[in-house]
């Protein structure tokens, strides 16, 4: 089965391949004192004590989420692929997608059975599936 490829411009190639540049340079953002304290996780909240010095951005400390770190505009909310990302929870939800610029994922919430319906139209249809069933044809 080949890969279907999304119609892109060459600036929203050029986009991609740069937000994808960006993703790796990206630090990973954690938590204030995430080492310290287990109970906290390192999953990112913002500082909002009146002596943080993370949240006063200095040098030494972490680095801060800031809009300075987002993708460029046109090519957010994009799939790596390129092609725009629909959740489809059945057949139905298929008819108005457009199969040049948007692809679809399967709900989790969605059985065996109706998953394969999904998959079938969908290859009839020609339209990309990102997260297909791992099951030999």
């Amino acid at each position: 089965m080949t890969k279907i490829k999304p119609k892109l411009t060459d600036e929203e190639k050029r986009l991609l391949k740069l937000r994808n540049e960006m993703n790796r340079k990206r630090p990973w953002f954690r938590r204030q004192e995430w080492f310290r304290y287990k109970r906290l996780g390192d999953h990112w909240r913002r500082p909002k004590g009146k002596h943080s010095k993370m949240r006063e951005h200095k040098g030494y400390r972490p680095p801060v989420v800031d809009s300075g770190y987002r993708g460029p505009r046109k090519v957010r909310g994009l799939h790596p692929s390129g092609f725009k990302e629909v959740l489809v929870h059945n057949v139905k939800d298929l008819e108005g997608i457009n199969p040049e610029r948007e692809a679809i994922r399967i709900a989790s919430r969605v059985g065996v059975k109706k998953r394969t319906e999904i998959e079938k139209k969908a290859k009839e249809l020609n339209i990309r599936v990102l997260n297909p069933m791992l099951r030999g044809e």
